[in-house]
């Protein structure tokens, strides 16, 4: 039953948008399960689809239009719509992770069908389908078999999102081929995303007028906190906002193909689901599901030939300019020797993978030349690496390789070789592999987020996954909970990771990895990279550093997570370093998921417990701000003591200053236990809670 102060709100909308209050019989509301969340659904006056969101009747989004298709070739479908009848349904089931944050995830909401004709010629169809939940909302449209549309091409789609006020917002530019930008911290009205260009490589680009991509978080004035994004895309360009401040609301803007229009699909299809999170605390959106839960059950009936694993790479050595991809240069890093060297350094320190990148002939033309058609072959190593000498070597020392696929973004000759490439993955043994996509795409005008390349990196992922192989993908279209239907898709980068502290004039500043998890991660699992140690690298890139403290790397491997965790400094840097402890001992694979604290940009803590076992680990870090604050222990199992291994920032530890500095100490803890903790300026502390027989 509506609330008193709802029925104003929706009384107070019908009226802007020319509709009687007493058409009641336009308006459909929907409650979340435990009617948190509150959906008003109506038609204006000139029958177009809108809605509004209220939570405990507080209004999150005002009255939104929605559903507006622009078409080639046919008449827009956007007003004069009626609806046939509606469906409503209530949907409860636990669901089971083979890996992530936890083990097992609950997907509970109500659900409303919309069916809407044009009341004239063609009278077309389509279906609006809200979920809601109590941590949010997610809408599709449902275009179903009709003679009335056969194939169609979009040019537009216009889902608003009308805000209640001028948010605080976390934003990046909605740029069509790369999301690694530096996070801004603006108002809503004060975004201007069209000037703010801080990628070295942004001559491959295109950003659209005054858009942002998502996911984008906002905090109201009143401490609500939202996050705007998509699930479950497929064959549809991605999504990204446009900023109306005149209407204080978000409009899509879908990604464009070379010839102006954006989707071209054949009915019947759906969209993508449009999504929003809302939650009072910063930290819940981090705990929400709403993402995944948007998405369908695993498609692949058995994933157990992929296993959770911290890996190093033959990699962080090329960023540093110690060793190159190609063999032509005379620093060739994917030798077989140099491989067996880090194979024996992982097996020695429990990392259960090795990636090794330059492997393969065409490293010479990878980047910089026109035509990167035919450069690279996925099967044939160079000279100086015997690919099957290392994998044997690996399994005998109990380490695994990881492929690596770097297209130079010509995915044409990708496609060619997938299966080939896939087929020499299983027949090694190998089930994972880093793919890339760096430059501009082939063929002209296609885009990285795109419907051609969003269809690309799928086959890529049924691909694998017919050869028993996950993708880590680089260069990617962002995550859309796919890796619920799809669990070979483990990660993705495209953050601004570690690799931009090495040769980007701009660093990352000590407040990214505190923006991160708030914002690009509520997506899905990235690979960021942890673990340097030799901060300053000063022998390599002087004038480059990794703007945190040691034991912020640290606390990394909890805060940022991914299945595949790198360990991503030299084996060299990393002995006779006592610190480097907390790296072999952390777990890859979750049980359990507390956030403790956390305010976007700010600062965040975490505590995870591992799968399988019993240990406990905790996360914390801050932004370039010294911060103390009290944890309580209430998360650990009850009546389990526990010995806390403590990882801090050492006395004057500082990013810049003096970045090194760790301090270790042990102590014995349980549930009742409350630790002081004390980051210093970029700093973060990383424990181990170890049960004590």
């Amino acid at each position: 039953m509506l609330r008193i102060s709802t029925l104003l709100l929706i009384g107070i909308a019908l009226f802007v948008f020319g509709c009687s209050p007493e058409n009641t019989e336009k308006e459909w509301v929907l409650e979340s399960p435990s009617a948190t969340l509150s959906l008003s659904f109506m038609l204006s006056q000139n029958g177009e689809p809108t809605y509004l969101l209220t939570k405990d009747d507080q209004l999150v989004l005002d009255t939104s239009l929605m559903g507006g298709f622009t078409f080639r070739d046919q008449p827009a479908l956007a007003t004069n719509l009626t609806v046939t009848g509606t469906n409503t349904r209530s949907f409860d089931e636990d669901w089971v992770m083979p890996w992530g944050e936890q083990d097992t995830v609950a997907n509970t909401y109500n659900e409303l069908t919309v069916n809407l004709e044009e009341n004239e010629a063609p009278n077309r169809q389509y279906d609006i389908v809200f979920r809601l939940y109590d941590d949010g909302i997610g809408f599709r449209y449902e275009f179903p078999d009709q003679d009335r549309m056969d194939e169609v091409v979009i040019m537009d789609e216009e889902t608003h999102f009308t805000l209640t006020g001028d948010h605080t917002t976390w934003w990046i530019p909605g740029d069509w081929d790369i999301y690694e930008h530096l996070y801004n911290t603006t108002r809503f009205t004060e975004i201007d995303a069209t000037s703010k260009r801080d990628h070295p490589n942004l001559a491959q680009t295109y950003i659209p007028e005054n858009a942002v991509n998502t996911p984008v978080t906002m905090r109201t004035d009143d401490g609500l906190h939202l996050s705007f994004h998509e699930a479950a895309l497929y064959d549809y360009a991605g999504m990204t906002l446009k900023v109306d401040t005149s209407k204080m609301q978000w409009v899509s803007e879908l990604v464009g193909a070379p010839d102006s229009s954006k989707v071209t699909t054949q009915v019947p299809f759906v969209t993508p689901w449009r999504a929003v999170q809302v939650s009072e605390q910063a930290g819940d959106l981090i705990e929400s599901k709403l993402i995944v839960n948007l998405n369908e059950p695993s498609k692949i009936d058995d994933i157990s030939w992929f296993e959770p694993t911290k890996y190093m790479g033959i990699w962080w050595e090329m960023h540093l300019g110690k060793s190159s991809w190609d063999m032509a240069s005379g620093k060739h890093g994917a030798t077989t020797g140099n491989a067996k060297r880090y194979i024996d350094f992982c097996a020695d320190n429990d990392i259960g993978a090795l990636l090794v990148e330059g492997w393969n002939t065409g490293w010479e033309r990878w980047i910089g030349f026109p035509d990167r058609e035919g450069v690279f072959d996925f099967v044939t190593p160079y000279s100086d690496y015997d690919i099957q000498e290392v994998v044997r070597y690996g399994k005998e020392k109990g380490v695994d390789i990881i492929m690596h696929h770097e297209t130079s973004a010509a995915p044409r000759t990708y496609d060619q070789q997938l299966d080939t490439a896939f087929a020499l993955c299983q027949e090694l043994g190998i089930h994972a592999v880093k793919t890339g996509y760096v430059g501009p795409i082939i063929p002209e005008g296609e885009r990285h987020h795109g419907q051609w390349m969003v269809n690309h990196y799928q086959r890529v992922l049924e691909t694998a996954a017919r050869h028993q192989v996950a993708v880590n993908a680089h260069e990617p279209i962002k995550a859309t909970g796919k890796r619920r239907t799809w669990p070979n898709a483990i990660a993705r980068e495209g953050v601004r990771g570690q690799e931009f502290n090495a040769w980007s004039v701009d660093m990352n500043p000590p407040e990214h990895t505190v923006i991160l998890p708030f914002t690009r991660m509520l997506g899905g699992p990235i690979d960021f990279t942890p673990g340097i140690f030799n901060i300053k690298f000063d022998q390599y890139q002087p004038d480059n550093q990794v703007n945190t403290t040691l034991a912020k790397q640290l606390a990394l491997y909890v805060l940022l997570y991914s299945p595949v965790q790198m360990a991503a400094d030299l084996p060299e840097h990393y002995e006779r370093q006592p610190a480097f402890q907390f790296i072999r001992d952390v777990a890859v694979d979750w049980q359990r998921t507390e956030v403790l604290n956390g305010e976007v940009g700010d600062y965040l803590t975490i505590a995870r417990k591992e799968r399988d076992g019993e240990r406990w680990f905790l996360g914390s870090a801050t932004d370039e701000n010294a911060r103390s604050f009290t944890v309580a222990l209430d998360f650990l199992d009850p009546g389990v003591t526990y010995q806390a291994r403590i990882y801090s920032d050492g006395p004057d530890a500082h990013w810049d200053d003096n970045p090194l500095p760790v301090l270790f100490k042990m102590q014995t803890v349980d549930q009742s236990t409350e630790l002081e903790l004390d980051l210093a300026p970029g700093g973060g502390t990383a424990i181990t809670f170890e049960p004590v027989e």
